[in-house]
């Protein structure tokens, strides 16, 4: 080796690695109707990065790119995960009036950079400028629960992530990363657009910032895992049922914490299980304290909007509970409306191939009669609530047992359900559902086009 090329390779060996540029960013509005444009803010250690804005359905489709964006790097405050970035605007996208409503993501990647350099996105919502005139069912898909469980920053609402094992008490959006898009309403909207169904999209907070977008459309849902709802969100869904509007939860621990919004909707606050130290505690009115929806101080189980809860579910397949269970429902009406065209049978089971019933579980308090479940509405279920299938599930006890009127040793349910108060509501109580519409389940895809078929049009 020559002298000059062995002071090169010296040198380099001797020379530090240099770390690959980072990228992070977040939009900073959830949703905004087409036309409107929709800021991104972005952190990054690269001199440029490129954008790609897609949509994510059935296919993923690009609407709009741009290059050669100039990079700036911002700190991250410490009081980042309940106060959020603070970061400026970097640029703006130019969402067009023919971009149909969805779930988009901002694909920011560095430019010039070596292979596999990060990259990041951040996700917003495109709603209908003219909402139901495309379209009558509307997926409000759930951004507060993509908040709750976001630990950037150090804190989120739950401690096992969370820096020093310490639970947050208020979240902010103005965060990156933060959404769970893919794990549950991803199947369902890509199995829906492939089977010719109309759907407009909106977020949580929509409900509670512009619940006039609720009027037009006959069918809202609720896909996955919703667990986070404000007292706005849920008086206006409720007002909208006793109209006449028709729901499907197609989704399991639904409505199960109550949270409030600040600073305009982009921070939540909930207390959960250290309700005493939320200061509504220490007023007169205590229907907005951020603990579960069925604590008995605030006194209005999910039950009564969703037809069954938390409380009288737990989990499957999930937190050591049921771990050997089939994750199948066991059929007990099948000549209600909701399963036509199935031929199932009475017991006979559903689903367990691609475990619909699994991770978190929504049920309601039981009796049976002549091998049939009836409610016995004691827990705010309502009257005309028919219990079509249930499966067994179970909370576990570092979960429940704070709860100062939680009955140790209880056994809980998975249960599909339906009942109607104006509209009808109709439950599947579980979280994974959309699996079995991701893995092609005969049963659950004709069920799930009963349901929309009947309510959604």
């Amino acid at each position: 080796m020559p002298f000059s090329a062995l002071i090169t390779s010296l040198l380099c060996l001797a020379l530090p690695a240099q770390a690959p540029p980072k990228i992070e960013g977040y939009a900073q509005t959830l949703s905004v109707a087409q036309g409107e444009p929709v800021g991104i803010a972005v952190s990054t250690t690269a001199p440029s990065y490129s954008v790609e804005v897609v949509r994510v359905g059935a296919k993923v489709v690009s609407y709009w790119t741009k290059a050669d964006v100039k990079g700036t790097s911002y700190p991250i405050p410490r009081d980042v995960s309940p106060d959020g970035c603070r970061w400026p605007e970097a640029f703006q996208v130019p969402v067009g009036l023919d971009w149909p409503s969805g779930y988009y993501l901002a694909r920011l990647k560095p430019e010039n950079a070596p292979p596999n350099t990060p990259s990041a996105e951040a996700y917003f919502i495109v709603r209908p400028r003219e909402p139901g005139k495309n379209a009558k069912i509307l997926l409000q898909l759930s951004t507060n629960t993509y908040n709750a469980y976001n630990n950037y920053g150090g804190y989120s609402l739950y401690a096992y992530h969370a820096k020093d094992k310490v639970q947050g008490r208020c979240v902010s959006f103005d965060r990156p990363g933060g959404s769970q898009f893919a794990n549950w309403e991803a199947p369902f909207t890509a199995w829906a657009e492939r089977n010719g169904y109309a759907i407009d999209y909106a977020a949580n907070s929509d409900l509670e910032l512009r619940p006039e977008i609720l009027k037009p459309y006959k069918l809202v849902l609720s896909v996955g895992h919703d667990e986070y709802w404000s007292k706005p969100m849920r008086d206006n869904l409720e007002a909208y049922i006793k109209d006449g509007g028709n729901v499907a939860f197609l989704s399991g621990n639904s409505v199960c914490w109550q949270i409030r919004t600040v600073a305009n909707g982009r921070e939540l606050v909930c207390w959960k299980q250290t309700f005493g130290d939320d200061p509504i505690y220490q007023t007169d009115d205590r229907r907005t304290l951020s603990t579960l929806w069925s604590h008995h101080l605030v006194a209005r189980p999910e039950n009564s909007l969703t037809g069954v809860g938390f409380l009288w579910g737990g989990y499957h397949l999930s937190h050591g509970q049921y771990m050997n269970g089939s994750g199948a429902f066991t059929t007990h009406q099948p000549d209600h409306w909701v399963f036509a065209d199935t031929k199932l049978k009475r017991d006979q089971p559903f689903g367990g191939k691609h475990t619909v019933v699994g991770y978190e579980c929504d049920g309601c308090e039981m009796t049976w009669r002549d091998g049939l479940p009836y409610p016995t509405h004691r827990d705010g279920t309502p009257e005309t609530f028919v219990i079509l299938a249930t499966a067994p599930a179970r909370w576990h006890p570092d979960d429940c047992e704070w709860y100062e009127k939680w009955e140790k040793g209880r056994e809980g349910h998975a249960v599909m359900g339906i009942y109607t108060r104006g509209g009808t509501v109709v439950t599947t109580g579980s979280t994974d559902w959309a699996h079995g519409l991701r893995g092609g389940d005969e049963m659950v895809e004709t069920i799930t086009k009963n349901i929309l078929n009947r309510l959604g049009k």
